[in-house]
């Protein structure tokens, strides 16, 4: 591994456009490579962002021997069969959230990077940014005191289309696994794993959930309360309320760029937390360090919380009813 970090990028979408982007910001990385099933997309992405190769298959990304980590932007249904294919060609790997589309299958990309000593990790930005390492930092200040409950919503009306990523089922559409995983990673973040979970769903045609709604409870008497939606547009903020105070992760909570933090008895503190680029920029500056120092996870994004983050979805859609081909006995 040479003094830069050289990326393949898989999948050609508009996440990736934005994370090639931050990709440019950070001085220890180079995009080498990007792949497409089109390689007419493949050569436009690459124009655009000064790759230096682009292929029409994924496997041949995978197997370029010059590159060190492979970003995966692919739609959920592909993430664990993209991610199998890279590790076993010797890439680590950052893979787009959901890691998997269950837990059967984020056990098994883990087992692979594990036995071939290779770096994974969920691309969950949240976790690096700087409002969110603010916000860890606060709480075990015990500014708040103990969470007692946590009320996040993510919402927004995407406008019902069957055959869109959102809506086709065979994409893995739906709003939970969208944009509801990230009140729930909140909630795990920064609860823990739930003791009760209840939740409640509008289906669309498609088979998806449109919307879903989740309450988590804790053995401490500590509950969450969460919505996601691709119905309507919601504030798409998150309130941790504490023993002693309050927190607010300002719109959009998920890559907020303003806490203001309420204690009992004192004036809102209000703090400006501004990301670099994107947004991605930290979880990239992540994956380098970790690369750096020899290491085969995150210590912020370990595979433990990818784990858990996919047992609490599945517990969720199995609350709802909502499958996927890729399940377990399907």
């Amino acid at each position: 591994m040479g003094d830069k970090i050289k990326w393949g990028l898989l999948g050609t979408g508009k996440i990736a456009h934005k994370f090639a982007a931050d990709l440019r910001l950070v001085q220890q990385a180079e995009l080498t490579a990007v792949a497409s099933r089109s390689i007419e997309k493949a050569a436009r992405f690459g124009a655009e962002f000064h790759a230096v190769k682009y292929y029409g298959t994924y496997l041949k990304l995978a197997n370029d021997p010059e590159i060190d980590v492979v970003y995966i932007a692919t739609p959920h249904v592909f993430h664990c069969e993209n991610t199998l294919m890279c590790l076993k060609a010797g890439k680590s790997v950052l893979c787009e959230k959901p890691m998997g589309m269950n837990a059967r299958e984020v056990g098994a990309m883990i087992r692979e990077a594990k036995s071939s000593n290779l770096f994974l990790m969920e691309a969950l930005w949240t976790r690096f940014i700087p409002a969110t390492e603010k916000l860890i930092e606060v709480i075990e200040k015990g500014v708040i005191g103990e969470i007692i409950n946590l009320q996040s919503d993510f919402g927004y009306a995407a406008g019902y289309d069957p055959n869109s990523r959102l809506f086709n089922k065979k994409l893995g559409g739906g709003a939970l696994l969208d944009i509801g995983l990230y009140p729930v990673y909140l909630s795990l973040l920064l609860m823990g794993m739930p003791d009760k979970i209840k939740a409640s769903a509008v289906f669309t045609g498609s088979g998806v959930d449109a919307s879903c709604a989740f309450h988590f409870g804790y053995e401490n008497g500590a509950h969450a309360d969460l919505v996601a939606t691709l119905q309507e547009n919601t504030p798409i903020e998150a309130l941790i309320k504490g023993t002693k105070g309050s927190i607010n992760m300002h719109k959009r909570f998920h890559h907020s760029e303003k806490l203001t933090v309420t204690e009992f008895g004192k004036s809102p503190e209000i703090l400006n937390m501004p990301y670099l680029g994107n947004g991605y920029f930290h979880e990239i500056q992540e994956v380098i360090n970790c690369l750096q120092n020899h290491q085969i996870q995150s210590s912020k994004m370990p595979h433990s919380m990818s784990m858990d983050l996919i047992t609490i979805l599945d517990k969720i859609r199995k609350e709802i009813n909502l499958t996927y081909e890729g399940d377990d006995g399907e």
